[in-house]
């Protein structure tokens, strides 16, 4: 039997299995001929051993189910299915088993040929089989992108660099890759480790967050490995910890900075190895999970002073994904200011028809030390107290109105009266979470490097807004 096909405008890789031998070269050196690439073997089993491999690049087999029964034809094509990442069947049968073929394209095949193989019935086969690859691997790319885009629709940014982190999460996503994020406080760090979970193959599973930096470091082993009833005072049962809880998901650990030598010591075991015994147990566990880790210091400076280990850096340090500040990007805050107008809108049940130009040139002006987070903040606030439905400056909170002093002073326009106080709201705001991201956020040491007492840092977080921007540890 001599097969000849004409050339195709696609390279493919074809599959043939057929236990006929001569059969099977003879349409291996057609498929060649034309061009493409062409892979043999003799039964169903080798063709799923071929096809469950992830890089075999097979785009059409073509399969002699050696048998009339249709259950048998179904068994192998849901077993090519599963295997095959796609790829379009063509079955061939011999003659008198014609209702068997036909039954298997109810189950997905894209086509039948009845032995002995015409070169023409041949020939149309592999074409529209190849062009139906190529239809499904657009349609998968079009799925995908459009998925991507509904992902992302929680995230606004239409600055250069945060296109480039969206692209990064689309790419990092579908990988077991460790990530880690840098950036100050605020940033959105949490909120793209949740897209990559949402974008991956364990969205299914569990996402679970921990913040490194609000839990004592006498509790935080147990709430990362979980304990046994007794193993320290007040174990009244067993825990489970949080990389038990995302087994199959994703673990985000965030502030990972704050983490003692000891807990990194653990932390660059269990993600070497993905193994752990609870607090009190000698029983190992074993679990498969994601990890991304946050850092709200740069890992580089602390591993070259010495606290934090280099060899626990370089672990998870696989993929780096950076957000910038949003003083940095400062075009991407009317269109935070805006979708955060909307969901606290919502919530409220209240009507907005957006902010008055000066309002937004307020916001646009005010640097964020608290960056996105404290951005959400201060609309919500003005959502709370406007009194009509465009946001108005005097909406805004003190700190953000004083921008516009400095801002008149810059271009030259005559000093508007104000107090010494009011003057020195915002680099007081600005001192205190530089000395609090410093310190982790840990009150007490904040305190003791700002020179003043725990009560007085309190009271003037409280005085600019900060309580509830975050967890706080000590």
């Amino acid at each position: 039997m001599t097969l000849r096909i004409s050339p195709s405008t696609h390279h493919a890789r074809v599959l043939i299995c057929d236990a006929d031998s001569h059969a099977c070269r003879a349409l291996a050196a057609a498929v060649r001929q034309s061009g493409h690439e062409c892979v043999t073997c003799a039964t169903p089993a080798e063709a799923s051993e071929i096809l469950s491999n992830p890089d075999c690049g097979i785009d059409v087999t073509v399969i002699d189910p050696a048998t009339a029964d249709g259950g048998e034809t179904e068994r192998v094509l849901k077993n090519i299915e599963r295997t095959g990442a796609g790829c379009a069947v063509i079955v061939m049968t011999s003659y008198g088993a014609v209702e068997g073929a036909v039954s298997a394209l109810r189950f997905g095949a894209a086509d039948y040929l009845v032995k002995p193989i015409v070169d023409e019935e041949f020939t149309q086969s592999l074409t529209r089989a190849i062009a139906r690859r190529e239809l499904l691997k657009d349609n998968r790319t079009l799925r995908s992108a459009l998925g991507r885009q509904h992902a992302m629709a929680s995230i606004v940014g239409a600055d250069p660099r945060m296109q480039k982190v969206y692209d990064m999460v689309g790419q990092v996503a579908h990988s077991r890759a460790t990530v880690l994020m840098t950036g100050e406080s605020g940033t959105g760090k949490s909120l793209i480790a949740h897209e990559i979970h949402k974008q991956s193959d364990r969205r299914a599973k569990a996402f679970v967050e921990i913040s490194c930096g609000s839990i004592p470091e006498t509790l935080l082993e147990s709430e990362l490995f979980g304990h046994v009833k007794g193993a320290f005072t007040g174990a009244h049962a067993d825990k489970v910890g949080r990389f038990e809880a995302a087994d199959g998901g994703t673990l985000f650990l965030d502030e990972i900075n704050s983490a003692s030598p000891a807990m990194q010591l653990k932390l660059l075991r269990v993600l070497q190895e993905r193994k752990f015994e609870p607090v009190g147990s000698s029983r190992t566990k074993e679990v498969d999970v994601r990890v991304i880790l946050a850092s709200n210091q740069p890992l580089e400076a602390l591993v070259a002073a010495g606290q934090f280990r280099q060899d626990l850096y370089y672990r998870i340090n696989v993929v780096n994904v950076q957000l910038p500040p949003l003083r940095d990007r400062k075009g991407d805050v009317p269109l935070l200011a805006n979708r955060f107008l909307e969901r606290h809108a919502a919530e409220l049940q209240k009507q907005f028809v957006g902010f008055a130009p000066e309002a937004m040139d307020l916001l646009k002006s005010y640097d964020y030390p608290g960056n996105v987070r404290e951005l959400s903040n201060i609309v919500e606030r003005a959502a709370v107290l406007a009194k009509r439905p465009t946001i108005m400056p005097e909406d805004l909170p003190d700190h953000v109105l004083a921008t516009r002093s400095v801002v008149r002073q810059s271009e030259g326009a005559p000093w508007t009266p104000m107090t010494l106080d009011a003057a020195l709201v915002e680099p007081e705001r600005r001192i205190l979470v530089a000395a609090l991201d410093a310190n982790g956020w840990n009150r007490q040491k904040t305190a003791e490097v700002l020179g003043i007492n725990r009560a007085t840092l309190y009271k003037k977080m409280r005085a600019h807004g900060m309580l509830e921007d975050r967890r706080l540890a000590g």
